[in-house]
């Protein structure tokens, strides 16, 4: 179908007070939503974490995407590649706030290429009468299951001033109080599985956190653990050898490839075979090489807006395939077009067997601009839907809404580091690794 407009649209939502290991969240976080219209008058949709840089660059970009067949995929990346051709090792300052490489030039024409390449094949689908998974080759699994995202949490829901959300989880500061806002979001949405982000608070605490969780939920429940890269070589044994018989996998305690290398073969070494995984050491296929030679990551966490989209996802399934190396998908905060983009690539790559990361939940259902709210999880997992494309629908008037709040806000370029100062402690700073 060929494009006749590609239109940009950043917008807003409101966003928990979470803490990281870079700092905490501001009280809005930005996205980017591109849309494709098609000579037949449909579109299709994508979506991507923001930036200036970004936006400026897709913005650029998109007359050039104007009558290009949206089934041509090589084509839409020739323009992308077209637009960096003299400009592609610049920084993006998205990936200030969680970056083991402050360059990571490899990663500037995937995100800009992946919300295109999420618009065609969705208005592919819908013009053909297809869902994405099956241009995706098919689905080898009819439901995708999501983990329970959890966070360590000052009180407040998002939102400032006269738009402050309601504060659904409360403050979670403790292990106490991570393990309730755990049931509290297990009980809500079935999640059978967590995801915890760590390097917040002492090891020492966080330990104590995911034993408390493991006593509330019992010997089946997977947990997994992400602090960030906040913890030396060290101190990432030291937990590891903790946690071996609590953790699922061992995500990111340590900077580098070859930090994390250190960390595999110190544990092997005791006997202690417990799979560690990223979305920071090896964020692009070129690394791929470097992380196998030091045995440093069993479990890669896909991310189709950082590797370049659907079928650069399903690429990296069949090469983690080969080398025999795990695969689960990293989240950032989201609508429900990256929902479902997710879903349907989970469902479309055969690797991808751990449950997936979703900020979703956190989402304030005032927000969404899906047509029918706010998408609800069953068990802890969606269905792909038989609609074609991804198989949502899109309220105009809520995305105008989404956008006007983002011309409102003072907020543009994500600062966890700065927020952290401004709100909690004047003189934090981002050091790395912190224990």
């Amino acid at each position: 179908m060929k494009i006749t407009q590609m239109n940009v649209t950043p917008i807003a939502m409101a966003d928990p007070p979470l803490r990281n290991a870079p700092g905490i969240h501001e009280p809005y976080v930005n996205r980017i939503i591109v849309e494709l219209v098609g000579e037949n008058g449909l579109s299709g949709w994508g979506e991507q974490a923001y930036s200036t840089t970004l936006l400026a660059d897709l913005q650029a970009i998109a007359p050039h995407i104007v009558g290009i067949d949206s089934t041509d995929q090589a084509a839409i990346m020739r323009v992308v590649e077209g637009h960096f051709a003299d400009d592609d090792d610049r920084i993006d300052p998205i990936l200030r706030n969680f970056r083991t490489d402050v360059r990571k030039p490899g990663m500037t024409i995937p995100r800009a290429f992946s919300p295109i390449e999420v618009a065609a094949l969705d208005l592919t689908g819908r013009s053909l009468g297809v869902r994405v998974v099956d241009l995706l080759g098919g689905p080898v699994r009819d439901r995708v299951s999501f983990s329970a995202y959890l966070f360590y949490k000052h009180a407040g829901g998002g939102g400032e001033g006269e738009d402050k959300r309601p504060d659904e989880y409360g403050e979670a500061m403790t292990p106490e109080q991570v393990t309730r806002q755990a049931r509290q979001m297990i009980d809500t949405h079935g999640f059978k599985s967590i995801k915890f982000k760590g390097g917040v608070l002492e090891p020492a605490l966080e330990i104590e956190s995911v034993r408390q969780m493991r006593a509330e939920f019992g010997p089946d429940m997977p947990i997994r653990i992400d602090p960030n890269c906040a913890w030396t070589v060290e101190t990432s044994i030291k937990v590891a050898q903790d946690l071996q018989n609590e953790l699922e996998y061992f995500e990111d305690p340590t900077a580098s490839i070859p930090g994390m290398g250190e960390v595999r073969a110190a544990l092997l070494a005791q006997g202690i075979d417990l799979p560690q995984a990223t979305n920071m050491c090896v964020t692009e296929f070129s690394q791929i090489p470097e992380s196998l030679q030091h045995d440093a990551v069993q479990v890669i966490l896909g991310d189709h807006h950082y590797w370049g989209g659907l079928r650069a996802t399903t690429q990296l399934g069949r090469i983690c395939e080969v080398f025999g190396i795990g695969m689960s998908m990293h989240s950032n905060t989201h609508f429900a077009i990256s929902l479902m983009a997710m879903t349907h690539v989970a469902a479309a790559t055969r690797a991808l067997t751990y449950d997936v990361d979703t900020h979703y939940p956190w989402l304030d259902a005032g927000d969404e601009f899906a047509v029918g709210g706010k998408i609800r999880f069953e068990d802890g997992s969606l269905a792909i839907p038989d609609a074609p494309g991804l198989g949502i629908e899109i309220d105009r008037a809520g995305l105008q809404r989404q956008h006007e709040l983002f011309l409102r806000i003072p907020y543009r370029d994500r600062d966890d580091v700065g927020h952290m100062q401004r709100t909690v402690d004047p003189n934090w700073t981002e050091h790395l690794p912190r224990w």
